[in-house]
C-alpha cells in the first residue's frame, strides 16, 4: 500500500493544516519514502477536497523541511544525509538544554512534578523495549524529549523542537534498524538519568547527559546513513 492510499478522507471542514497532519504522519510511517513525489491532484482526490488546500499544506511541509520543492516538477520527500542528521541532533542539543535551564530555574516542587512526569514516560518504555518493538520505543524516545521541552513554557522552543523531532522520526523509521541495539538495556536508563537530574536541578550534568545522549545517537544515525550511501542504497528501507 502506496501513501496516496493511506490517506483518510476529511470529514470536518478541510483544512491546510489537517492535511499537513496526514502528510506528516505518512512520512514518519514511511508511507511516503524519500525521495518520492507527492503529487497535489492525486493528495486532493484522494481526500476529496480541492487542490488549494493541499497545495498550502505541501508549502507548509516544505517551509518545514520535510518536503522539498523542485522547479517544474514538483514536491518531493526530503532524503537526509548523515549532515542532516547531525544538524538535527545538535539542534536539538540547544533546544532541550534551554528549556532545561528554564526548569532548573524553578522551585524543587516545580523541578519534581517534571522529573515524575518524564519518569512516567521512561516506565512506558520499558515493555516496549522488552517486546523489542523498536519503532513505538522511538516514538516514545521522541515524547519524552519533547515532553523536556514543553515542559519549559516556551512555546517557541516547543514549536520549533517539533519539526526536529519529525525529522528524528523520519531518520529512525527509514533506516534499517529504527532504534540502536547495541546497548538496549541502557536506553530506559538513559533516559531516566536525565528525569532525576531535571529533578535535582544540577544544570551541569544535565547538559554533560544530554551531549552525551544525543551525540550517541547521532553518531548511530550518521554512521548508518553513511553506510547505506556507500552501498549506493537511498534511505527508503523501512523496518
Amino acid at each position: 500500500m502506496n501513501g496516496i492510499d493511506r490517506l483518510s478522507a476529511i470529514q470536518s471542514r478541510s483544512t491546510s493544516v489537517v492535511i499537513a497532519e496526514q502528510l506528516t504522519d505518512r512520512i514518519v510511517d514511511g508511507s511516503f519514502r524519500p525521495g518520492e513525489q507527492i503529487n497535489e491532484a492525486q493528495v486532493a482526490s484522494q481526500l476529496s477536497v480541492s487542490r488549494g488546500p493541499v497545495r498550502e499544506a505541501l508549502q507548509r511541509l516544505v517551509q518545514e523541511g520535510l518536503l522539498i520543492s523542485k522547479p517544474n516538477r514538483g514536491v518531493f520527500v526530503r532524503e537526509l544525509t548523515a549532515t542532516d542528521v547531525a544538524e538535527i541532533y545538535a539542534a536539538r542539543e540547544v533546544i532541550e538544554c534551554a528549556a532545561a535551564e528554564i526548569i532548573v530555574a524553578r522551585t524543587s516542587e516545580e523541578r519534581a512534578s517534571t522529573a515524575d512526569e518524564l519518569e512516567a514516560i521512561v516506565d512506558r518504555m520499558v515493555p516496549l523495549i522488552a517486546a523489542e518493538d523498536w519503532r513505538a520505543v522511538s516514538r516514545i524516545d521522541l515524547a519524552f524529549h519533547t515532553r523536556l521541552v514543553e515542559a519549559s513554557g516556551n512555546t517557541r522552543l516547543h514549536r520549533a523542537y517539533l519539526t526536529l523531532a519529525t525529522e528524528t522520526l523520519i531518520c529512525m523509521s527509514n533506516l534499517e534498524q529504527a532504534y540502536p541495539y547495541s546497548n538496549p538495556d541502557g536506553i530506559a536508563d538513559g533516559h531516566r538519568g536525565i528525569a532525576r537530574l531535571v529533578g535535582t536541578g544540577d544544570m551541569a550534568e544535565i547538559r554533560d547527559a544530554l551531549h552525551q545522549h544525543l551525540s550517541s545517537a547521532d553518531d548511530y544515525l550518521s554512521s548508518a546513513v553513511d553506510e547505506k550511501l556507500r552501498n549506493g542504497r537511498v534511505i527508503r528501507d523501512v523496518v
